[in-house]
């Protein structure tokens, strides 16, 4: 017998509990897909259309809404011939600049016409900007514009100041762009200029947690797709519903841990999944999710997790916010990186906190010092450093970091069991 053989006792068909696959409809977001729907509109009467910003964390349906709605607004575009509809998709999670996110706009309509890729180097910012007016202009009437996750440009917002007025300022004469702007941080506006935001003229769409019936409605559809008939304890999607809500209300982390409790149960060649294999399915994502929660953390993020990281490794944690944000500039210097206000880098700190990443501490000096926060890691250092050092551009300096604490003799020397 085989070391690899097909299943045949519990999976039906897996591709419904994949993280690409697309459902027919969406459950539980009536309320949000309405919003969207009159938002989207007056593309099709030919109205002017406001820009669009979804906010929510990771998990609440943004992404699989927009796909959803795109996909018939296309499909009903094409039944009026006054209307010329094209949409452009940007993932901005390794992206931290406006002029990143310019480049790989040109790089996506010129794909569509067929023509070469620019550099992502060696042009100023203006003139990338210009040939992203000449594509957008080589399209007609309305192109829609979706920046995913688009809080990774943090401060770097002249995209969304520039493309708002490409018209009204004469960068473009044929077309209209529309802005779908998708953003796990819900502060993210906050942080962006006064122009901006007075340009944007957006409609924002909420996208809340989902509760335990929400999650048992959307799971239940895929686990009959997914799983044979009767392989199910009836328990199984209610437990995978509930423990999700309560953890961080996200169907995708519902999804996933349906998913690998019938892959424990696959394992062990039994022909029905039960209440157990959620548990042990439980505890293996929470090994991975902090490692996932550092490697969905924006660009911002990530340099306020690499500044914890940086005085972890010189032992001088806990540490005080003001000091750590004077380390926090050293390293956006370093990495080219804008840096932003010191009560955003809090508003990061606390999202970190969220995450179970980082510890805080409240502490009172009384009249001669006050309240004030300190912080530290709450996970092994090594476990920062993997993701910083599998990051690029943060590569040289998590070396840096990783010397520092060997030096110090703070690195773990087994954390394979976190």
């Amino acid at each position: 017998m085989g070391m690899f053989e097909r299943d045949r006792l519990v999976f039906a068909d897996a591709e419904p509990l994949d993280d690409s696959y697309e459902p027919e409809d969406i459950r539980e977001r009536d309320k949000e897909l309405a919003k969207y729907q009159r938002a989207l509109q007056p593309i099709i009467d030919n109205r002017p259309t406001s820009n669009i910003f979804l906010y929510g964390k990771t998990g609440t349906g943004k992404t699989v809404a927009t796909k959803f709605m795109l996909s018939h607004l296309e499909h009903d575009a094409e039944k009026y011939d006054d209307i010329d509809l094209s949409t452009v998709w940007v993932g901005c999670e390794n992206l931290s600049s406006s002029y990143q996110v310019a480049v790989s706009l040109v790089n996506e309509l010129r794909l569509e016409k067929g023509k070469d890729r620019i550099s992502t180097t060696g042009y100023s910012q203006q003139r990338v900007f210009d040939i992203l007016y000449e594509e957008l202009d080589s399209f007609g009437d309305t192109v829609v514009i979706v920046l995913d996750e688009i809080d990774n440009i943090g401060d770097s917002d002249d995209i969304l100041y520039g493309l708002p007025r490409a018209r009204s300022n004469g960068y473009v004469e044929n077309v209209q762009p529309v802005i779908v702007g998708i953003s796990n941080d819900f502060q993210f506006r906050e942080g962006l200029s006064p122009k901006v935001k007075d340009t944007l003229a957006e409609k924002e769409i909420l996208f809340p947690p989902y509760d335990a019936n929400q999650l048992r409605s959307i799971l239940q559809p895929r686990a009959e797709k997914a799983f044979h008939d009767g392989v199910l304890e009836s328990d199984v999607v209610p437990l995978c519903a509930a423990l999700s809500a309560q953890d961080t209300g996200s169907a995708r982390q519902a999804i996933r841990l349906l998913r690998e409790a019938g892959e424990l149960a696959q394992a062990e060649d039994v022909d029905t999944v039960t209440d157990d294999h959620v548990r042990g399915a439980q505890d293996e994502l929470e090994k991975n999710q902090l490692y996932e929660g550092m490697q969905e953390l924006t660009t911002q993020g990530h340099v306020v997790l690499c500044t914890l990281a940086y005085h972890e490794a010189r032992d001088e944690v806990p540490v005080r916010s003001r000091d750590l944000y004077e380390q926090y500039v050293t390293i956006c210097n370093e990495l080219d990186a804008d840096s932003v206000s010191g009560r955003r880098v809090r508003d990061h700190l606390s999202d970190l906190n969220m995450l179970g990443l980082i510890n805080v501490y409240e502490r009172n000096e009384g009249l001669s010092a006050g309240r004030y926060h300190e912080y530290e890691l709450n996970v092994p250092l090594d476990a920062v450093l993997n993701v910083l050092l599998s990051i690029s551009r943060f590569e040289e300096i998590a070396e840096s970091i990783e010397s520092d604490a060997s030096q110090n003799n703070v690195l773990q020397s087994d954390i394979s069991d976190y």
